[in-house]
């Protein structure tokens, strides 16, 4: 068997003109326009590259973006009052604080400073909480993109089962939710899970979100499986230099699977995709307007 290569990139760039779409409709029906509050805090290249890959994107389907660059030894005063400001600004529907930052500051804490409603990338905890108890929540954007993957790939997830390897606040967690909501039977797995590869074996959906560079092999993969592969992992390669690969030994699998996102060019184009979606909801949410079909949880 050879798997079906899942295409995030160009899938990402269909969830965008969706985007462009619904933000003409806001602007010529409603005069409002979605906007996107980006806090960069310190000079970390790679956060860098974000921030400008997220501003990009934020103008191209018409909405408003606002980055706001801070020094690395910003006191924690400083940050939670910019983002006092922007929780009260009605021209932001949605703020991103850029992670990592510098170690004086506490993520945690600076997500608790975002207005729930504001929070695109769902890591406040009433957002969590609304989403562990079936309520209507912002969604953390990198699981919002693979169900949206699933969902274009599989039609229907109900009856489904599903394995989660990882238990993060980003990923792992809100994954489990997202798939129970959809009807899978859920197992979240884990460093400490026992007989992982006899647990994986069991599934028709693998998502693998641990952090380890091909942990993921295809002799733990059932035949038909779907593989949504979230790991950016950096080794090096026998000639020099370095490359990105995921949780997934992708040669291996992609011999057993059904589906497989790469890495690069699977999960990672969706998260800004559903990030930008967030705001849109955000917005549709704060006026009482229709949300984007497709584009939420």
């Amino acid at each position: 068997m050879s798997a079906t290569v899942i295409d995030g990139k160009a899938f990402a760039a269909t969830v965008r003109g969706k985007i462009a779409a619904h933000v003409a409709r806001l602007k010529s029906d409603h005069g409002l326009t979605p906007g996107l509050a980006v806090v960069l805090v310190g000079e970390d290249p790679a956060s860098q590259v974000y921030v400008r890959a997220k501003g990009k994107q934020t103008t191209e389907v018409g909405m408003n973006s606002f980055e706001h660059k801070l020094p690395a030894d910003v006191s924690k005063d400083e940050l939670y009052a910019l983002i006092a400001k922007l929780n009260a600004d009605p021209a932001v529907h949605g703020i991103l604080v850029q992670f990592p930052v510098p170690d004086h500051l506490n993520e945690t804490d600076i997500v608790a400073q975002i207005d729930p409603a504001k929070d695109v990338d769902g890591l406040h905890v009433v957002n969590a909480g609304l989403l562990a108890s079936g309520q209507r929540a912002m969604v953390s954007c990198t699981p919002l993109g693979c169900l949206m993957l699933l969902r274009n790939q599989l039609g229907s997830l109900s009856g489904l089962n599903a394995v989660v390897i990882g238990r993060s606040n980003l990923v792992g967690k809100p994954m489990g939710q997202l798939l129970l909501g959809d009807s899978c039977t859920v197992t979240m797995a884990h460093s400490r899970t026992r007989d992982l590869p006899d647990v994986v074996r069991r599934a028709d959906i693998v998502i693998a979100a641990v952090g380890r560079a091909k942990m993921v092999t295809g002799d733990w993969i059932k035949p038909g499986a779907t593989i949504i592969d979230v790991g950016i992992n950096r080794i090096e390669k026998p000639e020099g230099g370095t490359r990105l690969v995921g949780d997934v030994d992708f040669d291996s699998c992609a011999k057993v699977a059904g589906a497989i996102t790469p890495v690069p060019g699977g999960v990672g184009p969706m998260t800004i995709a559903c990030l930008l979606a967030n705001t849109v909801t955000a917005l549709c949410r704060a006026n009482g307007l229709d949300e984007p079909e497709g584009l939420t949880a």
